[in-house]
């Protein structure tokens, strides 16, 4: 019977804190090294929360999308609430399915397309910008490119003169997160701390950003065909009712975070990457030259660069934008033999997926060929997810992988990065998994 099942393998940890001083230093590689010496299911504590890691595919498979309604959103994004009210990412039940509805036609096809154009232009941008033997923070510069393109596509404006400003804001509230794991956050943020103060002005400037845009399209009743404006003009199908400006700030504040955070670390992986494997860098240039000839790329380019494409699959492979995925079980849930208790946060670490080397052999290589078609269907589904899955999949997960191939595509035609010899190359865990000092690196002409 379920009653008699056992709890997961604990691990010892410290009175109090359990594990949390571990975990705190890098949660990816704890998370990793719990998988490599405890197996495919293990619990531990963070403070008072009882945490359970679980890496095995079929398993991740029936939490998110078999047994998906018996979960809701772990901790961490139950107080991102403070940031992004309840936007896509933290909302649950028929609020969030009713939101990812009326979102969804943003990311179909016909606008895919147009969207494709638009982040080749922005590319084309930064590509002439850059001057050779140049030393950049490519951290940096993504970052920038994305969130023009982000801007740009899903809410028709131009905020260059502000990316400096947008990106500290984005740091500031980001980094709070790493506060909001603590076991008792809740009593922290009601404090005067200044690291608090710190996140309500940053806060509070990208409301800035995000209110103009609203007001600004409000005011000018234009219906400029992206995202913002078919949140604003959508009708529930139900009642008729329309979204209110906190609603369109939600959902319109977690896609800018989201829909550039994510793809800006995971270009600045890759390109770290492939400064380090001169065998698949020649394979990428060579595509790229041979299929676009010395053309700009275009959306009905994406089928032929698929060894961009497998670049870019391998980087996220070895640094996941999202290093884990979260749910926390309503009830008692069975995994196995084992029995999970209610309330139990629940972690699917990407990044200790990835790395198995059951599923990747040589895990820590970079090997874009782990990507062709036949290696892919000999792999369980779930021992790669880098935008999550079930009905809480990443709704741009399309949009991601036109936008990091169209500009690794239009970059790669004309610069090869090299890692500058100063670099200290680790990883910072925030909502994303970020290059810790940047990613300095020099540009080389080809």
């Amino acid at each position: 019977m379920l009653a008699t099942a056992p709890s997961p393998p604990v691990l010892k940890g410290r009175p109090f804190i359990g594990s949390l001083p571990e975990f705190r230093r890098n949660p990816p590689q704890f998370l990793l090294k719990v998988a490599r010496e405890h197996g495919d299911i293990a619990q531990f504590r963070l403070g008072p929360q009882v945490m359970c890691s679980i890496t095995r595919p079929e398993w991740i498979k029936d939490i998110l999308v078999t047994h998906q309604s018996n979960f809701i959103k772990s901790r961490m994004l139950e107080r991102a609430k403070v940031l992004l009210g309840e936007g896509l990412l933290t909302s649950e039940g028929e609020f969030h399915t009713r939101q990812r509805r009326l979102s969804q036609p943003a990311f179909h096809r016909d606008r895919l397309i147009g969207y494709g154009a638009a982040m080749v232009d922005c590319a084309m941008k930064t590509r002439n910008a850059w001057r050779g033997g140049a030393k950049l923070d490519i951290a940096r510069e993504m970052n920038h490119l994305t969130l023009a393109i982000v801007a740009r596509t899903l809410f028709s404006a131009d905020v260059s003169a502000e990316a400096d400003e947008i990106r500290a804001a984005l740091t500031d509230v980001l980094g709070l997160f790493e506060m909001m794991l603590s076991p008792f956050s809740e009593w922290f943020e009601k404090l005067p701390l200044p690291s608090v103060r710190r996140f309500e002005r940053a806060r509070d400037r990208l409301d800035k950003t995000i209110y103009r845009l609203i007001a600004e399209r409000r005011t000018s009743g234009r219906d400029a065909g992206d995202l913002l404006s078919m949140l604003l003009l959508a009708q529930d199908e139900d009642d008729g009712g329309v979204m209110t400006d906190k609603q369109v700030r939600d959902e319109a504040l977690t896609l800018f975070l989201a829909g550039h955070e994510t793809t800006a670390n995971a270009l600045a992986w890759t390109w770290y990457l492939l400064s380090q494997n001169p065998e698949a860098e020649t394979r990428f240039h060579a595509e790229i030259d041979r299929v676009l000839a010395g053309r700009a790329p275009a959306f009905e380019d994406l089928p032929q660069l698929k060894y961009v494409e497998m670049v870019f699959a391998e980087a996220m492979r070895l640094y996941p934008p999202a290093w884990t995925v979260g749910r926390r079980n309503l009830l008692e849930y069975r995994v196995g033999d084992y029995l999970i208790p209610p309330r139990t946060v629940i972690m699917m670490s990407t990044y200790a997926v990835h790395r198995d080397p059951r599923w990747f052999p040589e895990p820590d290589r970079f090997l874009p060929e782990r990507f062709l078609p036949e290696a892919v269907a000999a792999r369980p589904k779930f021992s790669y997810f880098p935008f999550g899955g079930g009905a809480r999949v990443c709704i741009g997960e399309r949009f991601a992988w036109m936008e990091g191939v169209l500009l690794l595509a239009v970059l790669g035609q004309k610069w090869r990065p090299r890692l500058a010899p100063e670099a200290r190359v680790e990883t910072r865990a925030m909502i994303t998994l970020r290059p810790k000092y940047g990613m300095p690196m020099i540009v080389e002409a080809r």
